[in-house]
């Protein structure tokens, strides 16, 4: 008989951390590039923002396993479940009762809420306007009477949340103002973000249309799916060539193609194994590396260039120390192949 997880063990499963780097990436990026362009940079606001973002995030985690699971979305028959898609299964195992995770995201969300008012307070209503339109695409991104990830917006929704509403949002609690530059270095992220919620939702493509959940991938079927994915992470190298070109950024950025490889053996495991769960989860699991890596490489970026700038290089210190306390837990899993379920 398997012995049940720990309750630490059974809540770190429910939070799903691994997806979380979308959220605090964009978000130490933002900073950064508001250091490494303006010079102004204010640890304290930083750090209240990062954090914000990150339990934003977890409790939209829950809440999507939460309301999938009450409309009966992740209890559908899966011999070969995806370790990347779906929900956490604490649920459909009965680990965790709905009503502890119920509670347990209206908890975060009132967190978020918190230090929401705290930035507005301190920063300006425009931080308020960030921080609302993001609390409410988390919660209605399955949560009725909206649902709006059942009807074909979810993908959109994450390219714009996870890159100009973390992001940008992040760059203004700085320096209260806009630009272009973190705009286009940020937006990669978004897209990035596109295909990884595309080929997590491909092997839940057959679950999804039973339950009524109409994504992209319903909406489009799996084969036009691998093209959204494909075309949606060639946007985003794209951007990142484009700019200094364009003169919008240093030459540094390229640092971030590193990870082009990567991509193109995701689409071909994608393509081959498009029908095969387990098959094609090598490049759920490589998707997952090329946002994190890219966007640790843009963080990078913009330190070298403020750096080179001769910023005082004492602000360089908070965002490494939170880039590397919040990516640590993921990095077991994602870069070495640790276990992502519950043992």
């Amino acid at each position: 008989m398997q012995q049940r997880p720990s309750t630490v063990a059974i809540w770190w499963h429910a939070f799903r951390f691994h997806f979380v780097p979308p959220s605090f990436l964009p978000a130490i990026l933002g900073g950064v590039i508001a250091w490494a362009t303006t010079r102004i940079f204010h640890p304290g606001y930083f750090i209240a923002t990062v954090v914000g973002v990150t339990i934003n995030h977890i409790a939209l985690n829950m809440t999507d396993d939460y309301y999938d699971y009450q409309h009966a979305v992740d209890q559908m028959n899966n011999r070969e479940r995806n370790p990347y898609s779906g929900g956490s299964g604490t649920l459909t195992n009965g680990l965790i009762k709905p009503r502890q995770m119920f509670w347990a995201f209206i908890i975060g969300y009132l967190i978020t809420i918190i230090i929401g008012l705290y930035l507005t307070v301190m920063r300006g209503w425009i931080v308020f306007a960030f921080g609302i339109f993001g609390i409410w695409c988390a919660y209605f991104y399955t949560a009725p009477p909206i649902r709006y990830g059942y009807h074909g917006l979810g993908e959109l929704s994450q390219l714009v949340n996870f890159s100009f509403t973390i992001g940008m949002g992040s760059f203004f609690v700085q320096c209260q103002c806009f630009s272009w530059e973190p705009f286009g270095a940020i937006l990669p992220l978004g897209f990035m973000m596109f295909s990884m919620i595309t080929i997590n939702e491909i092997p839940d493509e057959q679950n999804d249309r039973q339950s009524g959940k109409r994504n992209l991938v319903v909406i489009f079927g799996k084969q036009k799916a691998v093209w959204l994915y494909g075309i949606s992470m060639l946007i985003a190298y794209l951007i990142i060539v484009y700019l200094p070109l364009q003169g919008l950024t240093s030459y540094w950025i390229y640092l971030s193609l590193i990870t082009f490889p990567w991509f193109i053996k995701a689409f071909l495991i994608l393509y081959r194994n498009l029908r095969e769960p387990l098959e094609m989860s090598p490049a759920n699991l490589l998707t997952i590396r090329i946002h994190n890596f890219t966007g640790i490489l843009l963080i990078v970026t913009y330190m070298l260039q403020g750096i080179q700038k001769n910023h005082d290089t004492q602000h360089i210190w908070p965002p490494l120390v939170m880039l590397i306390l919040l990516y640590f837990p993921v990095a077991l899993p994602i870069f070495f192949n640790r276990k992502l379920g519950l043992s």
